[in-house]
């Protein structure tokens, strides 16, 4: 996402993206957020107005911009004519690699919030919208492919598996936060590796294994 103050003497058309970019700039440039919503807009010359008609507070600003992320990861990989062929495995990477290349180019901005700033991970609450749409895309791969898993644990693997992949994306994401390596090489391979074992989870009895488990548990433990 773009972070530059636009240049031209025309007068700037106020839209979510510009009060985005605007917040990032701010964050980027002081290395914290800015006081109030009303000096914001005071020094951006826009109305509390046209602020509120896009966002409630700063925190509905900070979740739409974890959201634009997504959202750009998810516009880039559909100008990929093949995705809709890819395995699971090739998807689950796809949207990875393409995540974390989003990430990068707001390395600086992401760092501030989840690892420099007094409030660390607290900023997680800032992910909520994020979070969701990535666990609705997790949930479209699953439904991709009836077969994975039987049918009758299909319910249980949803919300377990999606859960289980944000689980692993925040754990990729602590690691991409303190790598040093260049390109960031070592979370690639991170990447790799767990994205196999994820799949192949899901390509074993091992899950539908764990739901008779729980089933067993819950009869012994609430009967």
């Amino acid at each position: 996402m773009a972070t530059a103050k636009k240049t031209s003497s025309k007068k700037e058309i106020i839209d979510d993206l510009s009060i985005m970019s605007h917040f990032m700039t701010d964050v980027l440039e002081n290395n914290e957020e800015p006081k109030n919503i009303y000096t914001f807009c005071k020094k951006h010359d826009l109305d509390e107005s046209q602020f509120y008609s896009f966002f409630g507070s700063f925190e509905s600003l900070k979740e739409a911009i974890w959201l634009k992320f997504f959202e750009n990861a998810s516009a880039a990989m559909s100008k990929d004519p093949k995705i809709e062929s890819y395995s699971n495995k090739e998807k689950l990477l796809t949207l990875y690699f393409t995540l974390f290349e989003i990430l990068t180019l707001n390395r600086t901005y992401v760092l501030f919030y989840l690892k420099e700033n007094k409030e660390g991970l607290k900023n997680l609450k800032s992910l909520k919208q994020f979070r969701n749409h990535f666990k609705e895309y997790i949930v479209s791969i699953i439904n991709s492919n009836e077969t994975m898993v039987s049918g009758r644990i299909n319910k249980v693997t949803e919300p377990v598996f999606s859960e289980g992949a944000w689980i692993q994306f925040l754990f990729l994401l602590k690691f991409w936060i303190d790598d040093t390596s260049k390109s960031f090489e070592k979370t690639d391979v991170l990447i790799e590796k767990s994205v196999n074992t994820v799949v192949d989870l899901l390509d074993t009895k091992q899950l539908e294994n764990l739901f008779d488990l729980g089933k067993f548990l819950w009869k012994e433990k609430f009967n």
